[in-house]
């Protein structure tokens, strides 16, 4: 359930992940298992007011037990995404380096590379080993990630959706991203990341 929750408001349907938070949080009371609350907590803290956002996600983190690392990075990437858009870098970067940290270590690099793209957007500089030598690297951290979502045709309501920024802000990215890779058109892009 907290899968489904965090994906109806990545796709921004937020109303959709509300009850099913709610309903969570109240079989997380009944099973009193730590673990199962943190993630309670978690849910919250997505759906709920900014107002109680951070205390329901310093919770989650009180909560995890030793063991769940993944469950733990999560909590700290979303944690630390909301400071960032808070304008709060400083906090974020603490959040978002120990949620890469944790993925790294745990081998599960899509979610590191989304964790290191947060603190890149939070302003941290590029870790040695993302590192890459390629047009990619031209491009800020948001501008790769826009271009990464354009790439699988993913439509600018869709990228914006998923990075919680405008379908206009989209729009802006890519204008600045295609001459920096000397393309014109998405198929171009698309063939460009392939190679």
């Amino acid at each position: 359930m907290p899968d489904l929750i965090e994906a109806a408001v990545r796709a921004g349907h937020p109303d959709r992940a509300r009850e099913p938070a709610t309903q969570l949080m109240g079989w997380a009371d009944d099973l009193q298992q730590p673990h199962f609350t943190a993630q309670a907590h978690r849910c919250a803290a997505l759906t709920g007011p900014d107002a109680s956002a951070e205390k329901h996600y310093a919770s989650a983190l009180d909560l995890h037990t030793p063991g769940c690392d993944f469950e733990r990075a999560r909590t700290e990437l979303l944690y630390g995404e909301w400071l960032r858009r808070g304008r709060r870098k400083l906090d974020a970067r603490d959040r978002l380096r120990t949620a890469r940290e944790l993925f790294d270590k745990l081998g599960t690099q899509p979610w590191a590379r989304r964790a290191a793209t947060e603190l890149q957007a939070a302003g941290e500089t590029p870790h040695p080993a993302d590192a890459i030598d390629s047009p990619l690297s031209r491009l800020s951290s948001q501008e790769r990630e826009v271009v990464r979502l354009a790439a699988t045709g993913a439509t600018n309501r869709e990228i914006a959706t998923q990075l919680f920024l405008s379908p206009r802000t989209v729009g802006h990215h890519l204008y600045r991203a295609f001459p920096k890779l000397g393309v014109s058109s998405r198929t171009e892009l698309a063939d460009l990341l392939a190679s």
